[in-house]
């Protein structure tokens, strides 16, 4: 069985500027949330979503599904960093620096 590793666990982050001027982008938009919700991602800001994962090769399959529901408008990127890297983030809300919490290792069953 290998070891957690800092270098080998992943995170994956999704940027997006997608636009919201009429009802049908509003809904688009949404509902790229939504789906990036479901498939295990966490709000870190309004336009930035986070997902952890436990290799490089899940984190590929979780880029897969993003690529797989892209809007047809806006701009995305897709970012995948080492869970060490990600350990080095710093954090404020205004001058008041917040210590980062990350989540506890996840074991996959499948």
């Amino acid at each position: 069985m290998e070891r957690f590793s800092e270098y080998r666990i992943m995170w994956v982050l999704v940027f997006f500027d997608l636009p919201t001027e009429t009802k049908k982008e509003k809904k688009m938009s949404a509902d790229f949330r939504k789906r990036l919700l479901a498939d295990g991602f966490t709000m870190f800001q309004f336009s930035i979503y986070i997902r952890h994962c436990a290799s490089r090769e899940n984190a590929e399959v979780h880029i897969k599904r993003v690529k797989s529901i892209l809007p047809e408008k806006g701009h995305v990127g897709i970012l995948c960093i080492t869970d060490k890297q990600f350990g080095d983030i710093e954090i404020y809300y205004s001058k008041k620096e917040v210590r980062s919490s990350t989540p506890g290792q996840q074991l996959e069953l499948f």
